[in-house]
Parts: structure tokens; sequence; C-alpha cells
């Protein structure tokens, strides 16, 4: 028999190499505004360990935590326009890209964090995913920030009055700006990159924010007053991009969408941790906590009558009553 020479396996070698495409692999650029070890952090890291399970790494993500991309409103002009594939931001924005949205941002809208979660998951979350495809854009899933509350270096808040005057940081969000304007505050719409800056400095008062941020922001650092009033349910939102979605086989879309909704848990499961050793952390980094009671909300809500009958001429008000029936 003659010898096999170690040349010529090599040469069939580069034959097969030759006849078998490469692996293709597509970078999936996913941007967020805070850092990593934040829920918006660990919503992205299960999405990746997800997607990149499910495709055998055909999809390979990589981050770009603390704004790293630009503001949220940057990064959904970046996904409409394909220079981001995937993203997952604050519902701040989001009304400027879907006007309907802004619902959701009603103060006082959603009972608890139950009752948030089941609406979003549920027909009237799914419908509103939807009206996204309009702006050319992929909402995958609803994700999470909690409640909203307020940190000042003014002074504890327990009484609408106590708000008067008081310059505060808002998304921009019309929705926000309108009830904060009603309240007699000067709400200043800012993007999160310069917040911390503009706090340090006294350029404003305070700003308002879930415990998730607060806490992963580390703003005990510059602010003095947290009150817990959950004003607003804060969602957060996954998006991706359509030319990175028209170019997916429907088992990769399968597989992103199923790792959106895991990246939810995980977003859910660190809001639930944060809601449950936020305060007592922040208590000890030297803030002075307060918690509006049932009475005193009641109170705030009295205040934002004119804000209401605002809200009630640009969104549907059988929505609104849908909601509010949720159970």
């Amino acid at each position: 028999m003659k010898p096999f020479h170690i040349s010529g396996a090599v040469a069939l070698a580069a034959i097969i190499a030759a006849a078998t495409p490469a692996l293709a692999q597509t970078e999936v650029k996913v941007g967020y505004a805070l850092a990593p070890n934040s829920h918006y952090g660990a919503g992205a890291a299960k999405w990746q360990e997800v997607v990149e399970a499910a495709t055998d790494g055909r999809y390979v993500f990589n981050h770009f935590p603390s704004s790293g991309l630009g503001g949220e409103r940057e990064m959904v002009e970046g996904i409409q326009i394909g220079t981001v594939e995937a993203t997952l931001v604050s519902s701040g924005t989001l009304a400027n890209f879907v006007p309907d949205t802004g619902i959701f941002d009603i103060p006082f809208l959603f009972r608890d964090l139950a009752h948030a979660r089941t609406v979003l998951d549920g027909p009237i979350g799914q419908e509103m995913l939807a009206k996204f495809d309009d702006v050319g854009v992929v909402a995958v899933a609803w994700g999470e920030q909690g409640f909203r509350h307020i940190t000042n270096n003014r002074g504890a808040i327990v009484t609408p009055a106590d708000i008067a005057g008081l310059k505060i940081r808002t998304m921009e969000n019309p929705i926000h700006l309108t009830a904060f304007q009603t309240l007699g505050a000067a709400p200043t719409p800012m993007a999160w990159p310069e917040v911390i800056g503009a706090l340090q400095q006294g350029t404003i008062d305070g700003q308002e924010n879930p415990l998730s941020v607060i806490v992963s922001a580390n703003l005990s650092d510059v602010q003095k007053y947290l009150t817990l009033s959950g004003h607003v349910y804060s969602p957060a939102i996954l998006l991706v991009s359509r030319s990175l979605w028209d170019r997916m086989s429907e088992e990769d879309q399968e597989a992103f969408r199923h790792g959106a909704t895991e990246a939810v848990a995980a977003m859910r499961a660190y809001v639930d941790e944060v809601e449950s050793s936020g305060v007592a952390a922040l208590r000890e980094q030297g803030m002075d906590v307060g918690e509006l009671d049932a009475a005193d909300k009641l109170a705030f809500q009295e205040a934002l009558a004119a804000a209401y009958e605002e809200y009630y001429t640009q969104y549907d008000r059988e929505l609104i009553e849908r909601i509010i029936a949720t159970e």
C-alpha cells in the first residue's frame, strides 16, 4: 500500500475547508444608558446569553453601556437607520416615536408592579408593541425599570406644595413635563449623560427615577433627599433594528424574541431585589428617605386634576379605563 503523505492530508484539509463556507457571525451592537451592573445590564446580558446559545454563536453581542452609543433618543434613532442593532431604553423618549406609548406614563395609573406587568404582558402591551412597526422599528418586549421616585437637594417632599419651584430633571417626555408643570415645579428635560454633572453643579435641584436607577447610578453621592413617591410606573422596551430583523430566518427571529422574554425576567428580578434592599442601602449611604402614604398620594392626584383633563384629550379614555380595570 502506498503511504499517505502528510502533505496530501494537508492538501485534502485545504480542499475541504475551501468547500465549506465559514461560519458567518453577525455583530449585534446593543446600547443602554446605565452601567453593566444595572437592570439594563442584567437584561442585555441575559438577551445575549440566550440568543448566542440558540443561534450557535452566529450572532455576537457587543455591549455599549453607560450611553456609549449616545442618549436614549439617539439610540432609538440609530435603531431606525440601522447603525444600532439592539437597545434597551426607558419609556421616556418613546412618545417621540410612537405617541400612544405616552399613556403608560400617566401619573398614578398603575396600582403596583403586578398590575403594570399584567397590562404590559397582556393584549394592551402587545398592541402597543405592534405600533412600532409603523416607525421602522421591531419592538420585541416590554422591560422594566420600576416606579419612579423623586430625589433632590432642597428638602423633604411630603405635599404638592413642596415641589413648587423645584428645578427637576425629567426625561424628554411631554406627559412628565405636564405633570410637574401642573404641580408648580420647573421641569428640565435633559439627556441622562448630563444629569450627574448638573446635580453636582446645582444647575438642577433634583431628578426622578426608579430605585433601580437611583441605586445603580450612585445618586446618593449627589442627592440628599429621596421621596418614595411612586408617581409613575416606568417600563423599558427592547428594540431591534428592522434592517437586522429582515435578514434573519424565522428561527433566529424567534431566538431574539425568546431571548428578550428572558431578558425581561432578568430585569424584573433586578427591580424586585432593589425594591426590597435598595432603600436600606440608600439610607446607609446617607440619604434622608421619606415615603408618601395613600393620603399623601391622593393629595398629589387632586393637585394633578388639570393635567388629567389634558391627558384625556390626548389619549383614548376607554384605553385608560381598560388599564385601570385590569386585574
